[in-house]
């Protein structure tokens, strides 16, 4: 990437972040303590505080803003629960920090052509930003606060209406390597590296499920069925009580939905989202069905056919669709729509399979655990992945919110299996 075009990045993540609190008040900004969000005013600061010190101090070995920032706003070392605690500055403290983190970024770029290093850190630290803007935007979910209002947004939208999509479409076996490959301009340390992984002949889902047919199962008594949970889904249902997705309440109309502050009605070919890894499992049990494991999501979504249609081609897409970049034609994504589309929108998404939307609308859920590919080779920002193997789930695709700059098919997502506050859904495979 140029000088400029890194500097663009920059200059939007940082607006972005700004757009994403720019409404709230000040008793908003510092929330009421929550086990699942961090204070907002805590985490722009932090933001801006990895820029500074992976890109400005650590590369550029520039001496620090503020003395205390490390004390501030380094998550590594600062517990999750000490954050409201700290002396953080005023907001506008806070703000003209991260200005001037962005600023001196700036400055730098304009020196010219970027070292490999300085170009990789700016581009990590504003993939960094760009994932904790997705947190800030379903942290206004949790918090029944009303959507974010962007100074800026993609030109056009993605088509919102498309209607369900059923069915599935069979996929041949034969040899995924699965992973990213080194000619891949960037990538993050869980990619590495491609490796074959056999796949045997599957059947996967057209689209995610929908609000329509999760209802089903809500209205099935799906989730005070003991037999249709695993021993540790059962244990999170009753330790919470759920009864139905996290953001539905029942009325005399039927199903409403919280988006963000405004109740609606049921949108029954959007995607269910909000929905955790153990409700996933519960209702593919429920309708006879099961998730797809991460090399089957990744060969459903990256593989094309040989030639004589009854195996796997060597070829994989960087995308869905090809390897042309996202747009809102091929993905909702970017907050283009402010919410997600039907599952039958974006018809030029198919993968080579027929597969719908497998980037953008909602995260999807696999049965895979996070866990290290041979060969795992570590970024130099240690804690990305590695303390997170073995808890987690991997997640895969994206959703309405993620930046489009972030994607492609191989990048993997992970949560632990108890979290449905984020932008999550899932699509099945036949058993």
């Amino acid at each position: 990437m140029t000088a400029n075009e890194l500097a663009e990045w920059v200059t939007d993540a940082r607006q972005r972040t700004f757009d994403i609190v720019a409404d709230l008040t000040d008793e908003q900004i510092m929330s009421p303590y929550l086990s699942i969000v961090n204070p907002l005013l805590w985490e722009i600061g932090h933001v801006a505080w990895f820029q500074e010190k992976w890109v400005l101090r650590d590369t550029c070995k520039a001496k620090p803003i503020r003395d205390d920032a490390d004390a501030l706003w380094d998550s590594i070392a600062i517990p999750h629960e000490t954050r409201w605690d700290l002396p953080l500055p005023s907001r506008e403290g806070t703000l003209a920090y991260m200005r001037e983190v962005r600023d001196q970024i700036l400055d730098r770029l304009q020196r010219g052509e970027p070292s490999e290093e300085l170009a990789y850190f700016v581009r990590y630290t504003t993939y960094h930003e760009d994932m904790h803007n997705e947190a800030f935007t379903y942290t206004r979910q949790t918090l029944e606060y009303p959507p974010p209002r962007f100074s800026a947004l993609p030109e056009g939208h993605p088509d919102i209406g498309g209607g369900p999509l059923p069915g599935d479409t069979q996929i041949p076996g034969g040899t995924l390597m699965l992973g990213a490959t080194p000619d891949e301009p960037f990538v993050f340390d869980n990619e590495k590296w491609a490796h074959p992984v056999e796949i045997e002949p599957f059947a996967i889902a057209r689209a995610t499920v929908t609000q329509s047919e999760f209802a089903a199962f809500t209205e099935d008594n799906g989730y005070l069925r003991k037999e249709l949970w695993s021993a540790e889904g059962w244990e999170w249902r009753e330790s919470v009580n759920a009864t139905e997705p996290v953001y539905w309440k029942s009325a005399d109309s039927g199903w409403l939905r919280r988006h963000f502050d405004k109740w609606a009605p049921l949108e029954p070919h959007l995607p269910i989202i909000h929905i955790n890894y153990y409700e996933a499992e519960a209702y593919c049990r429920w309708a006879d069905r099961r998730l797809p494991t991460e090399a089957e999501w990744e060969t459903a979504a990256a593989a094309e056919p040989n030639l004589a249609g009854d195996g796997l081609s060597s070829q994989k897409r960087r995308f869905p669709w090809g390897d042309e970049p996202p747009t809102p034609e091929y993905a909702n994504l970017d907050w283009g729509a402010m919410g997600c589309v039907d599952v039958g929108a974006c018809p030029k998404s198919d993968s080579a399979f027929g597969c719908r939307q497998m980037i953008g609308n909602v995260w999807e859920w696999t049965s895979t655990p996070f866990r290290p590919y041979p060969g795992f080779e570590i970024d130099p920002y240690k804690e990305y992945s590695e303390p997170w193997f073995e808890t987690r789930k991997v997640l895969r695709g994206g959703c309405w919110t993620t930046r489009s700059r972030l994607l492609r098919n191989t990048w993997r997502n992970f949560y632990t299996p108890d979290r449905r506050d984020v932008l999550a859904g899932f699509r099945t495979c036949a058993i």
